[in-house]
């Protein structure tokens, strides 16, 4: 079997969680701000908050910039449904912004002639929330334009991204957002098992993120509404949560850091030979914007509705049966049965559309090698019946 997607796990990572599991704290202890120190270092922000998951990273972000009930939050529609339930979870309202069909991100185009609607019907979004989809940035200078003009927050879901760069700035500097959003999940670009981080470069915002990942408590002096009682005090100052990231996870999480450009360049190379293998198919490979440098989280190819002689849904099922593991990201989340009370109409996601009915996910990672992906290609471009072998 190939995974689609594996973690890279070696003896350095298991060295550095088994010195916190000798070490006098396991949870709330040193080696968490130090991880959130090396993520703000490695992408030059500010500041970053450490915490379980990137659902949950996307959740305290939008509660960080005061979503509430009746405000409206946008996403692409081309992403896990993290991207809108955090949204969800603040009671808020959501809408999606149809996709490019070059980086699969949210179109820029799109976004405007959105906005300039919703100006007229008094139906703004407070927060914009674009995801960057396999590890390419979306256009983020014109989306920041957007947001000035508009007066909207922006929430980068970089949840693939780690190591990419826009414009030569790593992803995660929020040089063009409010907060930034990284995964940690064993498939992503490096690991903490689970976990997520938002980075961000305003000190309001990281206190807020702190609060909301802690239960909402302080234990800052100059938050608090009155004189502490003692070096134990504390308040709780809102409603918050336990999405705390542990030390056993942060430790692995440095550990890997060290890697990333390791990781990144081998994906990018792994990208390139399937470019290679693809170039003479009529198979539609990722193309990465000229400004973009791309992390490659995903290896995302289209098989064209017309003029193949198979379809998508075929070769899907012919690698599945060859013990290649595939996937789609993602089905539009407007298409989840839960969404459907909201009456999202697909026809004004043409793009979006196009795309589900055409992407695969084929194996990416920094362990695969070059005669495993000739045997994804040929798999794929084998005649009905032909059997492959391993």
């Amino acid at each position: 079997m190939i995974p689609y997607g594996k973690q890279n796990i070696d003896k350095s990572d298991i060295k550095a969680v088994v010195e916190v599991l000798n070490s006098d704290f396991l949870t709330q202890g040193p080696v968490t701000p130090e991880f959130e120190i090396a993520i703000s270092n490695y992408c030059g922000s500010k500041y970053s908050c450490a915490v379980n998951s990137a659902s949950s990273a996307l959740h305290i972000s939008c509660l960080a910039l005061g979503v509430k009930k009746g405000d409206w939050v946008w996403t692409s529609p081309i992403s896990f449904v993290a991207s809108s339930n955090c949204a969800l979870h603040c009671d808020a309202n959501i809408d999606f912004v149809d996709i490019d069909l070059e980086s699969y991100n949210i179109s820029p185009i799109k976004l405007e002639e959105k906005l300039r609607q919703a100006e007229k019907i008094g139906r703004l979004p407070k927060v914009l929330i674009p995801v960057h989809l396999s590890g390419q940035s979306s256009d983020m200078k014109e989306i920041f334009k957007l947001s000035k003009k508009y007066g909207f927050f922006i929430i980068e879901d970089a949840s693939h991204a780690i190591g990419a760069k826009y414009h030569d700035q790593k992803v995660g500097s929020c040089k063009y957002s409010d907060i930034t959003v990284f995964s940690f999940h064993p498939v992503k670009i490096i690991t903490t098992c689970e976990g997520g981080i938002c980075t961000t470069n305003s000190h309001e915002i990281y206190n807020k993120l702190c609060r909301y990942r802690s239960h909402g408590v302080t234990r800052h002096e100059k938050e608090m509404t009155k004189k502490p009682d003692g070096s134990w005090y504390y308040e709780q100052l809102d409603l918050g949560f336990n999405f705390r990231l542990n030390d056993l996870m942060s430790a692995l999480g440095i550990s890997q850091l060290k890697k990333i450009n390791q990781f990144v360049k081998k994906r990018n190379e792994i990208a390139k030979y399937y470019d290679e293998l693809f170039k003479n198919v009529d198979v539609i490979t990722p193309k990465v914007l000229k400004h973009n440098y791309s992390s490659f989280h995903l290896y995302i190819i289209r098989i064209p509705n017309k003029g193949n002689k198979f379809s998508r849904n075929e070769i899907f099922k012919k690698l599945k049966d060859n013990g290649v593991g595939v996937n789609i990201h993602y089905i539009p989340i407007y298409r989840q049965p839960f969404y459907k009370k909201f009456n999202f109409d697909y026809n004004e996601f043409f793009n979006s559309e196009k795309y589900y009915s055409e992407a695969i996910s084929i194996p990416i990672y920094p362990g695969l090698k070059n005669e495993e992906q000739r045997f994804v290609f040929n798999t794929i471009i084998k005649p009905e019946g032909f059997q492959n072998l391993f």
